[in-house]
């Protein structure tokens, strides 16, 4: 086996909003704590502490550092993209840092992404190699035929509206899942669109089909994860080798957080 074709490791590690306590504020950086400050609903609050401290925490394991020493910068390919061809904010905007966080210091060379949805914070990792993860909850309560028009591809509409009625909520939050990781994973997020992606059904295995204009990744891995079943999750790792995927469950990290 040639190290081109050796499978790459992912891990992913789920995080329960239980596991969210008031001690985890010491690992976020000034600018986090200024945001955690922000958000005026406790559940909110919860997964946004649990997302940041998590990826400190994580990363300082695998890189043998404080917590304290693992920093990152959020970029956004979409404004970078906007940059190089000259595009400027109207004048006396002024945006807040956002995008993809980018670990730098001494985590330089780890990918991250971070996703939560109700009760669930989940977080995924691999080496020098583009990561996407989202977790969505199924809910009824929405307007599914507008969000369908918004968030699936021509094939993928005709496809979900030939489905039995009671299966296409959790359908189109599968969908949802699979697009969004990608879209994370470029760096694009919902800002480059959902319906440019094309991926497949979601009672099939997880591929991308097709990936309309430019800013594609020239190769994606992509899989589902078990969030249990009132939520639709998935991972994307831009690359053409097969990963290997590890699976931290919430008592796990339970553990790590305590720690």
């Amino acid at each position: 086996m040639t190290l081109s074709s050796a499978p790459l490791d992912s891990t992913v590690w789920w995080a329960h909003t239980s596991s969210a306590s008031e001690r985890l504020l010491r690992l976020l950086d000034r600018s986090e704590r200024e945001r955690q400050e922000r958000f005026r609903l406790q559940a909110d609050r919860d997964r946004h502490l649990l997302g940041r401290a998590l990826s400190r925490l994580v990363l300082a394991d695998r890189t043998g550092c404080a917590p304290e020493r693992v920093a990152f910068e959020l970029r956004c390919r979409s404004c970078e993209d906007k940059a190089r061809t000259g595009a400027q904010a109207p004048p006396g905007v002024r945006e807040e840092p956002h995008g993809k966080p980018v670990p730098t210091g001494a985590a330089l060379g780890w990918e991250v992404s971070v996703s939560h949805s109700g009760e669930w914070v989940v977080l995924a990792l691999a080496r020098e190699t583009p990561v996407g993860v989202d977790v969505e909850r199924v809910s009824e309560a929405r307007d599914l035929a507008g969000l369908a028009g918004y968030a699936l591809a021509d094939s993928e509409q005709e496809a979900w509206k030939a489905m039995p009625e009671a299966d296409r909520t959790a359908a189109f939050f599968g969908y949802w899942a699979r697009k969004e990781a990608l879209l994370k994973a470029t760096g694009l997020g919902l800002s480059g669109g959902l319906r440019r992606v094309a991926v497949s059904a979601p009672d099939a295995r997880a591929r991308l089909l097709s990936w309309e204009g430019g800013g594609g990744p020239g190769a994606a891995w992509l899989s589902d994860l078990d969030g249990g079943p009132q939520y639709r999750a998935a991972l994307a790792v831009l690359t053409d080798r097969e990963v290997r995927l590890t699976v931290q469950p919430a008592d796990r990290t339970a553990d790590l957080l305590r720690g």
